[in-house]
């Protein structure tokens, strides 16, 4: 395993899974999307980390950490849940944004007793809810450059300008590309051909960890109705949009979105500090 330090974060190359991590307390779990890594989470750990330890994986393949055999939602809960146990933080708030979000509610399901709560960030409760688009035509559509010979790098700005906001600055464009560039071809078709496979909705009620479901105004890939079902049929659950964002809300609007799920966060350390109290 090799640590190295920078800026007060600690990235942690260990197998299989490889994570980077800031600060100390309570822990929450930062799983990143299709085109994310460790490093899309820089806002949400430098502005949480002074009350909560924030962590922040490689999905199994992407950056530093070890490919699955197969890469399936099932195979990545089980994957999340095992790296929440090494890295000695179960249970775990986790803050999924998009894929990330699916793969936080996989876990939830199947490894209840690693999630303390969850929020979901421009995800979706299941692929093709506008009915139009098909499993086919999307994998098609995403793997495309890659056949042409392109590589992750090379259509990141591209696929970043497309999937947030218009208008949204080149420095915002430039830091939500950079972590794309850590990805091999191999790793983004695997996660692009399990991405579809995503349904949830017949399981949403068996949620019981507290919710906070965020979505960007102007998210036209998971579209604010998405989060709308997520937020109706989790049980407790509280839907926020962030006015003016796109499909990358925790980089296009961090303000906004570390406020929020500070505010969360807190929510719940207050509670569980009532409650200790009570039984004190």
């Amino acid at each position: 395993m090799g640590d190295t330090v920078v800026a007060g974060t600690r990235d942690v190359d260990a197998a299989p899974v490889a994570w980077r991590e800031a600060g100390t307390g309570a822990p929450v779990a930062f799983l990143h999307g299709l085109g994310g890594s460790r490093t899309a989470w820089e806002p949400q750990l430098d502005g949480l980390a002074d009350s909560w330890r924030c962590l922040a994986w490689d999905l199994p393949g992407y950056g530093a950490s070890r490919p699955l055999p197969t890469t399936t939602f099932s195979a990545l809960a089980d994957a999340c849940a095992a790296w929440l146990t090494a890295a000695d933080a179960r249970p775990a708030h986790l803050v999924g944004l998009s894929m990330g979000g699916m793969v936080a509610l996989h876990t939830a399901l199947h490894h209840p007793d690693a999630v303390r709560s969850l929020v979901l960030v421009d995800s979706s409760p299941a692929f093709g809810l506008d009915g139009v688009t098909t499993a086919e035509a999307w994998i098609e559509g995403r793997l495309a450059p890659l056949r042409a010979g392109a590589t992750p790098a090379d259509i990141a700005p591209s696929v970043m300008r497309a999937i947030t906001a218009p208008g949204t600055p080149d420095d915002v464009i430039a830091a939500a590309a950079a972590p794309m560039a850590r990805i091999s071809a191999a790793a983004l078709e695997a996660a692009v051909r399990c991405l579809p496979t995503h349904d949830l909705r017949a399981h949403l009620h068996l949620i019981t960890v507290p919710t906070l479901v965020i979505v960007g105004e102007l998210d036209a890939e998971t579209p604010p109705c998405y989060s709308e079902h997520l937020a109706a049929h989790i049980p407790g659950a509280r839907l926020v949009v962030v006015p003016g964002a796109g499909h990358l809300s925790n980089l296009e609007r961090p303000d906004i979105v570390n406020r929020l799920v500070a505010e969360h966060l807190a929510a719940l350390d207050d509670a569980r500090s009532e409650e200790t109290a009570r039984h004190a």
